[in-house]
Order: C-alpha cells, then sequence, then structure tokens
C-alpha cells in the first residue's frame, strides 16, 4: 500500500487582543476547516502577543517544523501592528513599501483618503508575493511557506480562497461524527481498543451537555475514507451491541 505524504500547517494568531480576552478567536477554525478541506493537517496553533521577538522566534521555530504556516493579525496601519516588520527580520528581507501593495492601495482608495496610517499597510518585506483581498483592499503577503493574513474574520475569509491553487495538499481530511447519549467513563476501553485497530484514523472524544442531558461526540477524521468507513463501521456496531442511544445532532 502506497503510503502518502502528509501536509501539515501551524497557525500562529497574534494579538493582545486575543491573549486579554477582548477578542475571541474565529480564525483557527476558519483556517483548519479550510485547509483540512485542502488535505493539509494542522499541527499546532499558537496564540502569541504583538511582540516582535515572539513573532521573529516563533514563526522561525514553526516554518521549519511545518510545511505552510499561517499568521493572523498585526497588519493593519496602527502602531501595534508590528508582523509585517518582525516577518521581514525573521526572513532578513529589507521592510518597506511593496510597490504592488501600494499601488493597489493607492488606487482603493479616494484622492486624499491614502492616509499615512493606510500607507503603512503597503510595508512589508519588499519581496513578499501578495495575496489579494476583496474586500478592504489592503493585501496580505507570502515569504516563502508563511502567510500572513489579517485578523478580522470577515476580511481573512474573503482571502483564503485565493490561495486554493498555491497550495499543495494531500487527499481531503474527511470527518463523521457520532453523538451518543452515555458518558466518556462507560466507553472508554473499547474506543481505545477501537483507535489501536484503526491507526489511519483519528478518533476523539468530546462530552457534551444538551437539552439537559450529558452526551459524548464521537469524531471520526481520516484521508482514507475507506478506512474512515471501516471505522465507523466498528463503532456503529459497538453502540449497538452494548444499546446506547444515538443522538441527532443541534
Amino acid at each position: 500500500m502506497e503510503n502518502k505524504k502528509v501536509i501539515t500547517a501551524g497557525i500562529i494568531i497574534i494579538g493582545n487582543e486575543v491573549l486579554s480576552g477582548r477578542t475571541k478567536d474565529i480564525n483557527t477554525s476558519t483556517l483548519a476547516k479550510w485547509l483540512n478541506s485542502l488535505g493539509i493537517e494542522v499541527k499546532e496553533v499558537r496564540v502569541i502577543p504583538d511582540n516582535e521577538t515572539t513573532i521573529i522566534e516563533t514563526v522561525n521555530i514553526l516554518r521549519k517544523k511545518f510545511n505552510y504556516i499561517f499568521t493572523t493579525g498585526g497588519i493593519g496601519p496602527t502602531h501595534d501592528d508590528i508582523t509585517s516588520e518582525s516577518i521581514s527580520k525573521a526572513f532578513k528581507i529589507e521592510y518597506g513599501f511593496h510597490k504592488e501593495a501600494y499601488s493597489i492601495l493607492e488606487k482603493y482608495y479616494k484622492p486624499g483618503e491614502f492616509t499615512e496610517g493606510r500607507q503603512k499597510m503597503s510595508k512589508m518585506p519588499i519581496s513578499a508575493k501578495l495575496i489579494l483581498n476583496p474586500t478592504s483592499g489592503a493585501p496580505g503577503f507570502n515569504v516563502e511557506n508563511v502567510f500572513c493574513l489579517p485578523g478580522v474574520p470577515s476580511i481573512l475569509q474573503s482571502m483564503i480562497g485565493g490561495l486554493n491553487n498555491i497550495l499543495v495538499g494531500g487527499d481531503p481530511i474527511e470527518n463523521i461524527t457520532i453523538s451518543l447519549r452515555t458518558v466518556e467513563s462507560e466507553i472508554a476501553k473499547s474506543i481505545t481498543e477501537i483507535q489501536n485497530k484503526n491507526r489511519d484514523v483519528e478518533i476523539g472524544s468530546y462530552p457534551f451537555f444538551r437539552a439537559g442531558k450529558l452526551g459524548v461526540s464521537i469524531v471520526l477524521r481520516s484521508s482514507n475514507k475507506n478506512k474512515l468507513n471501516k471505522c465507523n463501521s466498528e463503532v456503529l456496531e459497538f453502540v449497538k451491541s452494548k444499546s446506547i442511544e444515538i443522538v441527532e445532532e443541534a
């Protein structure tokens, strides 16, 4: 049987506002679902502050570990948006006005509206490739295997589709969810046995509280559809043998 190469990614969420709890991170979920659909497995997520040293160190560590790195946040017009300059230093590339990015933003804004702050959004590693922004004009950028995106979820979501033909992934990662009216301690041993027999399928167990009752969602994930279906059949067979109620997804 052919062993397919696993394509991996890391996500770096940059922003003091996320660490303080003022802003809720939903970009991780958006990126992970999108990457999974491309056959790229997210292996690590880090949330870090707007600190140059931390950004540089984190990017340099993770870009060597994974095929792709995605950063969010810190590429806007304010004083604490320091991701672009930090990436320049991480790669030892000159930081300055990117000619193409500057031109895009100059055309995007009306005369007199292209302020100094907005001009800052065109400053980045000068040799970077741009990630176009159909929502608000200001582009993200890509240096080698690192892709830098804005922190605003709606803008990020509008930009990632433009990378579909650039990223090289594996087989899409599919998942099956089986929600059960039980508790983890009742099924832990049997689920472990099923996992041991199905090493190519990732099995997760996630408790929930719904309609005033406890339950557990069993999530199966794999890029191999046949093995995923086989594992699903084994779980369903176990559930049936123990007369455990299957709960419809809300």
